[in-house]
């Protein structure tokens, strides 16, 4: 199957940040689809190496449609707010710099679609793979299941990054949080809103093959929130809704306890500001002891975090 590129429903969106030894390896995974229903979206979130000389090179040479747009600094979160203005198909598919596409991707991404559709579903979620062949984290216990983010995820438990691909429209409608100086956000705080409201088809087939680097947002995760704590409060606030699982709320509610505490906000307004204020304040012995042990493990980085915000030292696009 080659179909069209008359026919474009799906928007890769890449945001990159100095990554510009990264890309070939992503644009010839894309190079080799089968399906060409699909346009390229990289959004340079203010990068100072070669990126855009490799941008302007691929397009000079490539049938695959690419588009590029370029932006100051701010991190992944502020390139796919800012990507969003400018995708025109049905889908969005987040596809990492450092990472690829198998070469059947967005044909099982078309085929999965077509069959599904008309149920007013959030989107897709497939597996993501080490390679090819071998998983990322667990599989999905019934192949072809409809459930939402928050009760695949979270409720049962099925632990390692998948490949979703989401309706662009849902994208609009839950914009990422956005704080100054803050350049990490967890995507759970857009994916648990629609996971509230919206379910998806869960494949059990891998589509995206992973290779995380060491600088990459995929490790340190809880250092990354612990010094943008704001965007971390957005994170784990979705999670203390009733839909979730009282061992998922609990935890998050220590969480967000103690991202409150390191954003400096008056506790008691923090706490009744949230969506389960007596079940947060239940858990407040929990959060101290964990701001605690946080502010003693990344004391470093939250030091050095502090000297550099609003700076290009902190996290940013993948």
């Amino acid at each position: 199957m080659n179909t069209s590129s008359a026919s474009t429903f799906l928007t890769v969106v890449t945001p990159t940040f100095n990554r510009a030894h990264c890309l070939p390896r992503l644009f010839e995974s894309l190079a080799k689809q089968t399906d060409r229903g699909f346009e390229w979206l990289i959004v340079d979130d203010g990068s100072s190496d070669a990126t855009p000389e490799f941008c302007a090179a691929m397009m000079a040479q490539t049938d695959v449609k690419v588009r590029v747009i370029r932006k100051m600094n701010g991190g992944k979160h502020t390139a796919l707010n800012a990507a969003m203005a400018h995708v025109e198909t049905e889908l969005v598919f987040i596809v990492d710099s450092d990472d690829c596409l198998t070469p059947n991707a967005v044909s099982r991404v078309r085929h999965v679609w077509t069959q599904h559709k008309a149920a007013n579903l959030s989107g897709i979620s497939f597996l993501r793979g080490t390679t090819e062949h071998d998983t990322l984290g667990q599989r999905f216990p019934v192949d072809g299941e409809i459930a939402s983010y928050i009760e695949m995820r979270f409720n049962r438990g099925v632990k390692g990054d998948k490949a979703e691909i989401y309706r662009s429209d849902l994208l609009r409608k839950h914009p990422f949080p956005e704080f100054d100086g803050e350049r990490f956000l967890a995507e759970d705080a857009v994916w648990v809103p629609i996971g509230l409201e919206y379910q998806m088809v869960h494949v059990n087939e891998i589509v995206y093959v992973g290779n995380y680097l060491e600088a990459g947002l995929t490790l340190g995760g809880k250092s990354y929130m612990a010094k943008c704590p704001n965007g971390a409060i957005e994170s784990v606030r979705v999670f203390l809704s009733r839909k979730v699982r009282m061992k998922v709320r609990v935890p998050m509610a220590w969480r967000y306890i103690a991202y409150g505490l390191f954003a400096k906000r008056p506790l008691a307004r923090h706490i009744a500001s949230s969506e389960a204020p007596w079940f947060v304040a239940s858990q407040l012995a929990g959060g101290i002891a964990l701001f605690l042990y946080w502010r003693r493990k990344f004391r470093v980085e939250l030091t050095a975090a502090h000297s550099l915000r609003g700076g290009e030292g902190s996290p940013t696009s993948a």
